[in-house]
């Protein structure tokens, strides 16, 4: 999980701990005298469930954990659960493990009856002596909590997601196959560039291999519209989107589209065997993604995606590898496909680099070959 994510989540419990920490200890201190009468506990149970905003479910457990009152909801007191082992349930783990902890508010998790994600809070009950004899349980669905305004931000790093293992094991026995969009690819990126300069098109997702795309666009931002490669292929589709001026909120400039769509046509064609599958250009995000032909993909700012260049992504003449600098008549195929299987965790560049130095170095030997003695 992204620190970013972590301090989202972070501050959203924060929240959540001022407005319970305090309210359900003073309920918790009232409890101890009703313990001993459930239906004395029922009744308090349901005065202090009307207090408490947002909650679902209100019960009381004794020391162990174990259920001594009924399960108190909107519709009353519900029985069912009385006597019930709650020690082993996720909320129950750290107070359990720690006799100090008074209050506790669980991580989410996805409730048991109704597989939703809840999270509950656990107030510990205390004697004179401050002696815990139970706890107050408070269950809360995620739906109804009140929620800071501020959504998360996610990381403008790179990051790499590794692919489908099927997929990678059966890499060298693919290749590129050339698509209708391989085809036509000069036309269609200028369509996609006409699209996204002057007709409201802010995100669009490029599927080289099965010769579509989707786009989004700035007038209905939560409906993407799919194009066909008939579509694609005829310029007059970008009448059917109103013309507008260039977003305000793009972070891609519009000067950098068309060098953006060249390195992706670039990393198409780059090799036959490692290849972008599809790509999108988020402009408002300003940020590019790739999908290689071994399933890994890659999520990069644009200016990054742009200062790399093709170099970077398919390899170059150094690559500080043992197979690579073995000798070429060392380089067979049972070497090779070892060799990918421990580079297959850092990804295609790895993997395409591997593949440039090894072709190189064979190119080199078969030029040597054919000098006359």
């Amino acid at each position: 999980m992204s620190t970013n994510l972590r301090r989202s989540i972070a501050a959203q419990r924060a929240v959540l701990h001022d407005l319970l920490a305090a309210e359900l200890a003073r309920h918790a201190s009232e409890l101890p005298p009703f313990l001993g009468d459930q239906e004395e506990l029922d009744a308090r149970l349901q005065e202090i469930f009307r207090q408490i905003d947002d909650c679902k479910y209100v019960y009381v457990l004794d020391s162990d954990a174990v259920q001594i009152s009924s399960t108190v909801n909107r519709y009353g007191a519900d029985a069912e659960a009385f006597n019930r082992d709650r020690s082993q349930r996720p909320y129950m783990i750290a107070v359990m493990r720690d006799p100090s902890l008074m209050f506790d508010l669980s991580e989410a998790y996805i409730s048991r009856n109704k597989k939703r994600p809840s999270l509950t809070a656990i107030q510990a009950i205390v004697d004179a002596e401050g002696k815990r004899i139970g706890f107050l349980g408070v269950d809360f669905d995620l739906r109804e909590l009140p929620h800071t305004e501020v959504l998360y931000e996610e990381p403008g790093q790179w990051r790499q997601i590794k692919g489908d293992p099927a997929i990678r094991s059966g890499l060298f026995q693919q290749q590129r196959t050339t698509s209708l969009m391989d085809e036509n690819i000069d036309h269609v990126l200028s369509v996609h560039e006409a699209l996204m300069i002057d007709h409201g098109v802010f995100h669009l997702h490029i599927h080289f291999s099965s010769s579509r795309s989707t786009v989004w666009h700035i007038d209905d931002p939560y409906v993407y519209r799919l194009l066909s490669m008939d579509e694609l292929a005829d310029t007059s589709i970008c009448l059917a989107y109103p013309q507008r001026p260039y977003f305000e909120r793009n972070l891609v400039p519009a000067s950098a589209i068309a060098p953006i769509f060249q390195q992706l046509k670039a990393l198409r064609f780059s090799d036959e065997t490692i290849y972008l599958r599809n790509a999108s250009l988020n402009l408002v995000k300003g940020a590019v993604s790739l999908n290689f032909s071994c399933d890994g993909t890659h999520y990069l700012n644009y200016r990054e995606f742009l200062e790399r260049g093709l170099d970077f992504w398919i390899g170059s003449e150094t690559f500080p590898n043992a197979v690579c600098s073995a000798s070429p008549s060392d380089l067979d195929q049972q070497k090779l496909e070892a060799q990918v299987e421990e580079l297959a965790g850092e990804g295609c560049i790895a993997v395409n680099k591997l593949l440039y130095a090894l072709g190189k170095k064979r190119s080199a030997a078969k030029a040597g070959r054919a000098q006359p003695p």
